[in-house]
C-alpha cells in the first residue's frame, strides 16, 4: 500500500476517533447546562471554521488531537459581562464536571463496542479445523521460524494460493497436504500468496531437514499453517459477544499498560514496543492491506487504548482533570487558577515529550 494513502488512512482514523471522543464531551456538556464557546478537530492554526449557536466549529491544521472549549472550564479565564455565569464549566455541580470529563472516554469505548458488534456481522476469519472447513476456508501462514527457509521469504498472516513442486501442484491446501508436498520435495517449492487483495505474489523456498523437533528427518520450511475461514454472527449474538470483546480487550490494553508504568518505575521497562505516530501510521497501512475488517479491529484497539490513557491522572488528561474535581471536592474550594493552569501545562509538555520520544523511537526502528 502506497505511503500516502496509509498517511491518508491514518488520518481518516485519527478523525473519527477524535470526533467521536470530542463529541461525547460536546454533547454531555450541552445536556448538563454548559456553554460550549468552540468543537475543533486538531490544533491550530486553524484551517476553517464556522459558527452555529453558540459554538464555533473548527478543523485546524495539526491534526493530532482536538479539544471542545467550555465556557470558564479554564480557571484563570476572566468572567464575561451579560453572560449567565450558572453556564460556566465551574459553576456547575462537581457530578456535571465529572461526567463531562469521563464522556469521551465513555464514547471511545461504545465506538469500539460498536465497531467488534460491525466485525462480527461482517464476520471475522477464525481458525477451524481440517474436518469442518468449507471449501471456503484459506491457507494462512499464522507464523515463520526465524532462520527457517521462509524466513525472509513468505511473510506471516499471509494466504497461500498456490504450491508447486516440479510438475506436481497442490489441488486442496491443507496444512497436511502441504506439508506432505513438502517433505517430499527435492528442490525448491514455488508458493503463491496475497495479501488482502493484492495480485498473487510467487516466491521459490528450498525445504530443509532440522527444523521439526518431533520429526527431525522430515524435510520442512518453517512455517505454521492454519485453516481460516469467514464467520459471521448474527445481530443478536454479536451484541453480547462484541461487548465482551471490548471487556477483556480494555482489561488487557489496561494491564498492559500498568506494567510498561511499573516497569519504567522500576527501569525494566521495554519502550521498544511502545509505538508512537510514526509506528501507528505503519501498523494502519498493514491493517487496511490485510482487510477492511482488520482496519476496523485495529481502529477500535486504537480507540481503546486511547479510552485507558485517557484515565490516566496526568494533568491535561481526562484522568487528571478528573483528580482536580475530586481534590476540589474534597477541600470545598477550587484550585487556584494560577497552580491549575502550571500544573496542566507542566502535565502537556510531558505529554508532548512523551510523543517525541515515541516518534525518535520509530524512527530509528525503520532506519
Amino acid at each position: 500500500m502506497g505511503t500516502i494513502i496509509t498517511i491518508a488512512i491514518f488520518l481518516g482514523v485519527l478523525f473519527v476517533l477524535i470526533l467521536v471522543h470530542e463529541w461525547g464531551h460536546y454533547i454531555v456538556a450541552k445536556l448538563t447546562g454548559m456553554r460550549v464557546d468552540e468543537f475543533a478537530i486538531g490544533f491550530p492554526p486553524k484551517l476553517v471554521s464556522w459558527k452555529r449557536g453558540e459554538t464555533e466549529y473548527s478543523l485546524n491544521a495539526i491534526p493530532v488531537g482536538g479539544f471542545v472549549r467550555i465556557y470558564g472550564e479554564d480557571s484563570t479565564q476572566v468572567a464575561e459581562q451579560n453572560v449567565d455565569q450558572k453556564r460556566a464549566f465551574g459553576a456547575r455541580p462537581k457530578w456535571a464536571q465529572a461526567l463531562v470529563l469521563v464522556a469521551g472516554v465513555t464514547m471511545n469505548v461504545i465506538f469500539a463496542w460498536f465497531l467488534f458488534i460491525l466485525i462480527l456481522l461482517i464476520g471475522v476469519p477464525t481458525q477451524v479445523e481440517e474436518g469442518v472447513a468449507s471449501a471456503a476456508a484459506e491457507l494462512v501462514v499464522m507464523g515463520v521460524l526465524p532462520g527457517s527457509p521462509a524466513d525472509g521469504v513468505l511473510p506471516p498472516h499471509v494466504t497461500i494460493v498456490s504450491v508447486r513442486s516440479g510438475e506436481v501442484a497442490l489441488e486442496r491446501l491443507t496444512p497436511a497436504t502441504l506439508s506432505d508436498l513438502m517433505a517430499s520435495a527435492t528442490g525448491s517449492v514455488t508458493v503463491g500468496y496475497v495479501i488482502g487483495d493484492a495480485s498473487p505474489v510467487t516466491v521459490e523456498v528450498t525445504p530443509v531437514k532440522g527444523l521439526l523437533a518431533a520429526s527431525p528427518d522430515r524435510a520442512a520450511v518453517g512455517v505454521s499453517l492454519s485453516l481460516v475461514e469467514t464467520i459471521s454472527m448474527p445481530l443478536l449474538s454479536a451484541i453480547p459477544e462484541a461487548a465482551r470483546q471490548t471487556v477483556h480487550t480494555t482489561g488487557k490494553i489496561a494491564a498492559g499498560l500498568y506494567a510498561l508504568l511499573a516497569g519504567a518505575v522500576v527501569g525494566t521497562a521495554d519502550f521498544s514496543q511502545v509505538a508512537g505516530p510514526v509506528g501507528i501510521v505503519s501498523y494502519v497501512g498493514d491493517a487496511a492491506a490485510i482487510g477492511f475488517t482488520s482496519l476496523l479491529l485495529f481502529t477500535a484497539i486504537i480507540s481503546l487504548n486511547l479510552a485507558v490513557i485517557n484515565l490516566l491522572p496526568i494533568p491535561a488528561l481526562d484522568g487528571g482533570r478528573l483528580v482536580f474535581v475530586a481534590i476540589e471536592t474534597i477541600l470545598r474550594r477550587p484550585i487556584p487558577p494560577v497552580w491549575a493552569a502550571r500544573v496542566n501545562l507542566t502535565g502537556f509538555l510531558f505529554l508532548m515529550l512523551l510523543m517525541l520520544a515515541a516518534t525518535v523511537s520509530d524512527v530509528t526502528k525503520f532506519f
